[in-house]
């Protein structure tokens, strides 16, 4: 049987874990391993930031999958220019993301 003072006196006790708002978010996406796809989400929505306007309204469709960056970019000249400079791509979005989440750029 279980000793009901004993039980009451515990929930008496102030918690010690306490933690910001923003820490307890975090900690539930990582717990629920969704950490990963709000980063690529903050990527998508900061594409406009990250590489200029010119580029983001030439790119028509742009999402993150198993590390690659697939891009729809409308001008075929934009496109060859970018498809030279993936390696500075790669490198922006991997320093905005603060982690290593793109290891390629696909072109579609």
């Amino acid at each position: 049987m279980l000793n009901l003072e004993k039980l009451f006196a515990m929930s008496k006790k102030p918690r010690t874990n306490e933690s910001t708002l923003g820490e307890a978010i975090e900690r539930l996406l990582k717990a629920y391993h969704m950490d990963g796809k709000m980063r690529e989400m903050d990527i998508i929505n900061g594409w406009e930031e990250m590489m200029g306007k010119a580029i983001a309204l030439r790119t028509t469709n742009i999402y993150i999958h198993d590390g690659i960056l697939h891009l729809s970019i409308s001008s075929s000249v934009m496109r060859d220019e970018l498809k030279y400079g993936k390696q500075v791509i790669i490198e922006r979005v991997n320093q905005v993301a603060g982690e290593a989440i793109i290891r390629d750029v696909w072109f579609d």
